[in-house]
C-alpha cells in the first residue's frame, strides 16, 4: 500500500486509450467494498465513458475540471444524505479507495471537487445532477477521472515536513 501511495499523483493528462472491462469491474468492486459508516452505504457511483458526456462534465466548474474530457472514464461520486449523516466522509473514503485501486491497476486518476463549487449561475452539483439526470436527493461530492497516464508514474520526491504535521502526545517518539 505504501508503494502505491508513494507513486500516486493527480493525473490530468491521459492517453487516448479505453480501460479494459475487467479493470472497470475491479474498480467497481473496490467501490462496493469501501468502508462505510455503520454499513449504511449511502453512495451511488455513476460511471461515465461517453466522450460527449465527459466533454460536458469538463465544464462543471470554471477551473480544475477541463481535463475530464480527456479521461477514458469518470466516476461521479454521489450520496443520499438521508441514509447517513457522514455521507461526505463515506464518499471521500470510497473515492480514495477508487484512486488507490486505479493506481494498483496502472491507471492514473484525479479528484475533481464538485460539492460547494460554482458553475455559472448555479452550483457545479446542480449542473452534474441535470446532465446525468440524477435524483435530486443525491448530493454530488466529486468526480474521479481515470485513464492511462500520458507520462509514466515515478515516485514523488516529497518534503514531508513531519515536524510540522505529525505531533506526539506522551512518551511516543
Amino acid at each position: 500500500m505504501i508503494e502505491l501511495m508513494r507513486q500516486r499523483i493527480s493525473v490530468r493528462e491521459y492517453q487516448d486509450q479505453s480501460i479494459e472491462p475487467e479493470k472497470i469491474a475491479l474498480l467497481q468492486e473496490a467501490l462496493l467494498r469501501s468502508p462505510t459508516s455503520r454499513n449504511r452505504r449511502p453512495w451511488t457511483f455513476v460511471f461515465v465513458s461517453d466522450k460527449p458526456t465527459l466533454e460536458k462534465l469538463s465544464t462543471c466548474k470554471p477551473h480544475g475540471a477541463s481535463f475530464i474530457k480527456d479521461a477514458a472514464q469518470a466516476v461521479v461520486i454521489c450520496a443520499d444524505p438521508e441514509r447517513c449523516d457522514v455521507w461526505i466522509e463515506d464518499c471521500s473514503i470510497a473515492a480514495t479507495v477508487l484512486q488507490l485501486t486505479a493506481q494498483s491497476l496502472g491507471l492514473g486518476s484525479c479528484w475533481v471537487q464538485v460539492r460547494k463549487r460554482r458553475h455559472d449561475d448555479t452550483s457545479a452539483e446542480e449542473m452534474v445532477q441535470n446532465l446525468l439526470h440524477l435524483d435530486r436527493k443525491l448530493k454530488v461530492e466529486a468526480i474521479i477521472t481515470l485513464g492511462y497516464p500520458l507520462e509514466p508514474f515515478a515516485e514523488r520526491d516529497l518534503e514531508l515536513h513531519t515536524e510540522k504535521i505529525l505531533q506526539w502526545s506522551g512518551d511516543e517518539v
